[in-house]
Formats: C-alpha cells, sequence, structure tokens
C-alpha cells in the first residue's frame, strides 16, 4: 500500500479511529500493519491510508472477525485486488475467503498427497508454491500440509500407505515449514515461547506448525524438536526464560511423557500448555495433565495461547497414583521382558503372523504402561478399538485379533501379582473382537 505524507501522531489516530495508542503499538508489533514512519524525535507519524486501514480494520471486528483474520484478508486484498469484493460477508472464522480459493486448496492438498505418495518432491513444492500465490502462509500450513497429512496417515492406518511413503511425507512436510519459518523475522522484542516435544513423542510436525503459526503472529518461538529427553531441560527454561512452555502428543505413550515433562516445567514455575491429537481422540485424558489444554484445533490455538498468556496462569501440581495403580506400573515395567516373550510363546502354537504380533506389541505393551503412568487403565479402551482396527486393515482375522488378548491377559497372570491388578481387571470383561 503506497502512503502519502505521514501527517498525524498517535494521539489524533487514537481519536479518529476509536483504538488506544496501547493498541495501535501492539498491532505495530505485532502484526506490522500500520507501520508509521517516525519524526526526527521518534514520534510516530501516521498517514491518510493508515487511518483507512485501521478504520477498516475496526470495521472487521465489529462484524465479529478476528483481527489476525482481518489483517490476513487486507494483506490478500492488497496482492489480490480481485479478493476485495464483498469481504463485509467473511466469516469470523479462519477461513479462506475466496470460494474458488478454497476448491484450489483443496486440489492442490490433493496434489501434494499424490506427490508424496509418488516419491515425487518436484511436484509437491510446484503445489506449495501454487498455493501461496493464492492464499496465506498459514492457511498453506493448515489446508494443504496439515490436511495432506492427516490424508496420508489414514491411508498408513488402512494398510494403503507404506512406512515409506508416509515418513517421505513427513520429511518433506519438515523441509516446507523449515523454510515458511526461515521467511518469517524473528521478533527479539517478544516474549518467548518453548515448544517441547516430551520423550515417546517422534512426532514433531504439529509443534513445529504452532511454532509457525505463533511466529506469524509476531511470538518469540524457541522449537525444541522431536522426542526431547528431560534431562537438562531446567538448564534449558533458565537460559531462555520463556514465558510459556508448549508442547504436544499424538499418541498414550507421549502423552504419559507429557505428564512428566508437565511436572519438570511446573518446578520451574513456568505456564505449562499442551495440545494433540490423542486429547481429541480420549475423553477425560486432558485432566490428566497438570497444564493448560489449548483445545482441539491447530488454526485456532494461537489465539487460545495468547488469551492464556494474559492472564498469568500458574499450573497446577502433579497427583500421586493410586498405590494399586504405582504397584502394578512398577511390577509391569519389571517383568516386560517375560510378559513379552509368553505372548509370543502362546501365540506360537496359534500361528499368529510375526508381523501383526510385533505390530500388537509395539503399541499395546507401552500402551498399557502409559495407562498405567495416567492413572486410569480404562484409556485402553480407545487404544484397543485403534489397534483391533490396524490390526484388521493388515489383514488379520477377528478370532487372532481375540486370542492376542487372551495371551497378554495370560501372561500378565504367570508374570504379575493379581491382587488389584488394574490391567487383569480391564482385561477380564473384554469381548472377543467382532
Amino acid at each position: 500500500m503506497k502512503k502519502t505524507g505521514p501527517l498525524y501522531n498517535i494521539k489524533m489516530v487514537s481519536k479518529e479511529t476509536g483504538l488506544t495508542p496501547a493498541t495501535l503499538r501492539a498491532w505495530e508489533r505485532r502484526y506490522g500493519i500500520p507501520n508509521p514512519v517516525r519524526s526526527s524525535g521518534g514520534q510516530r507519524l501516521y498517514s491518510e491510508e493508515d487511518i483507512s486501514l485501521l478504520k477498516w480494520l475496526v470495521a472487521r471486528k465489529k462484524e465479529g472477525m478476528s483481527i489476525s483474520r482481518a489483517i490476513s484478508l487486507w494483506k490478500t486484498r492488497e496482492i489480490h485486488p480481485s479478493a476485495e469484493a464483498d469481504v463485509t460477508k467473511v466469516s469470523s472464522e479462519p477461513d479462506i475467503s475466496s470460494g474458488e480459493n478454497e476448491q484450489i486448496l483443496e486440489n492442490l492438498h490433493k496434489v501434494w498427497s499424490r506427490a508424496c505418495l509418488t516419491f515425487n518432491e518436484e511436484e509437491a513444492n510446484f503445489a506449495i508454491n501454487k498455493a501461496l500465490e493464492i492464499s496465506t502462509p498459514e492457511l498453506v500450513c493448515t489446508q494443504v500440509i496439515q490436511k495432506g497429512l492427516a490424508a496420508i496417515g489414514k491411508g498408513w492406518y488402512t494398510g494403503k500407505v507404506s512406512v515409506q511413503q508416509e515418513h517421505f511425507a513427513s520429511a518433506l512436510a519438515t523441509r516446507h515449514l523449515n523454510k515458511l519459518m526461515e521467511s518469517t523475522p524473528i521478533p527479539h522484542d517478544s516474549d518467548r515461547i518453548l515448544l517441547i516435544c516430551p520423550p515417546e513423542e517422534a512426532h514433531e510436525l504439529v509443534l513445529l506448525m504452532l511454532s509457525f503459526l505463533l511466529r506469524r503472529r509476531s511470538w518469540n518461538t524457541t522449537f525444541l524438536g522431536a522426542n526431547t529427553p528431560l534431562e537438562k531441560l531446567d538448564s534449558v527454561i533458565h537460559s531462555t526464560m520463556p514465558k510459556l512452555v508448549l508442547s504436544a502428543a499424538q499418541t498414550l505413550p507421549a502423552a504419559a511423557s507429557l505428564l512428566k515433562l508437565a511436572g519438570t516445567v511446573n518446578k520451574q514455575s513456568v505456564p505449562f500448555a499442551f495440545g494433540g491429537g490423542i486429547f481429541n481422540d480420549i475423553k477425560g485424558l486432558s485432566q490428566r495433565i497438570p497444564g493448560f489444554f489449548i483445545g482441539r484445533n491447530l488454526e485456532s490455538a494461537p489465539r487460545v495461547i495468547e488469551l492464556l498468556l494474559m492472564q498469568h496462569p500458574y499450573s497446577s501440581e502433579t497427583q500421586p497414583l493410586p498405590s494399586n495403580y504405582l504397584n502394578s506400573l512398577e511390577g509391569f515395567k519389571r517383568h516386560k521382558g517375560n510378559i513379552m516373550n509368553r505372548i509370543n510363546q502362546i501365540l506360537s502354537f496359534h500361528s499368529f503372523p510375526s508381523f501383526q504380533l510385533e505390530l500388537a506389541n509395539t503399541h499395546f505393551i507401552p500402551g498399557v504402561i502409559a495407562a498405567l503412568s495416567l492413572g486410569d487403565i480404562h484409556f485402553l479402551d480407545y487404544l484397543k478399538k485403534w489397534l483391533d482396527g490396524l490390526l484388521k486393515n493388515y489383514g488379520l482375522p477377528s478370532s487372532l485379533i481375540s486370542q492376542y488378548y487372551l495371551a497378554f491377559q495370560q501372561a500378565v497372570q504367570e508374570q504379575m501379582d493379581n491382587k488389584e491388578n488394574p490391567i487383569l481387571e480391564w482385561l477380564s470383561v473384554l469381548k472377543p473382537v467382532g
């Protein structure tokens, strides 16, 4: 937007637009809009175009639109003037301003997914670059990359996508996001938010996306990557002095690791917030983590985080486990190797396929440890349903799936104390897989 001579000081602009000087400075710092010039004495000076822009943003806010969404829409208008038509009908939700652009992004996320499945990096890059031509980086992140990864993940679950294809897509998505991060300046004068993947969490993309979305809103984010160990984390927090520590979990074992991470962070008197797909799937799981749940939607998470920071929150303490859970957890960990060997031995008499047996053990055994660590064995209800579907998708008949849980029950009975054992109580009421 070209500016004419800057004539108005911040007091006059505040009177003209109804916005307080504090709000004007905050928008300038966080979003780069407006962008006044400075007088020789350092005073902000605004132009007529600045005032017109601010009045337009105020009108959008009165309609219920968030300021970040309104600014994104304004920038889209500057790049694509045709997108200017009838802006008053745009929803306050973080959606795409043009139905045509929405359909294009939908098609591009499919193009990107197909390119990943054929290991075609050139075509995948084309899809991302095309999306960036018609939309904001935030929407490219959520509507193309995130949706594409979700489709590929569903394909893996149904047995239609290989591990190699899924890994290629994840690696390519990471490169896309890192490029977007590199093009977004680090706001050094802003409060820092530290993003940490807990131990046992190898899926870093959700937190990387969140780091990018927060950086776009002028937050100084530091992302530590996947599967971050807790050792020396105290010194990292001390040196970075974050305003907030953020984390996410996509699996039940990762949620149990999140519990340990929350305890470490809370001891440093730093607010802790978290999210992740597993909390959308298991009712009540978020209540087990001593921190602030940022919700079920990646797009709305930055706004939730900003509201949280305005409240100067303090996290609660980790609740101790009941004695029967603690004893079962220690016993299961101590005998885990023997239990797994016994399961394999029992199922060898049933011609249980080795690949599916490894798949079952890989997901269910850590899941049992996680459910015990989190203090609710019924969190396994979701994991069992998910695992049953996975094993069926990979060709295992229902009779053998039921046999797996019977073998698991027998192995636990042989290796552990059966008194007040939550694992055996849960296994004893299972019905055969239909």
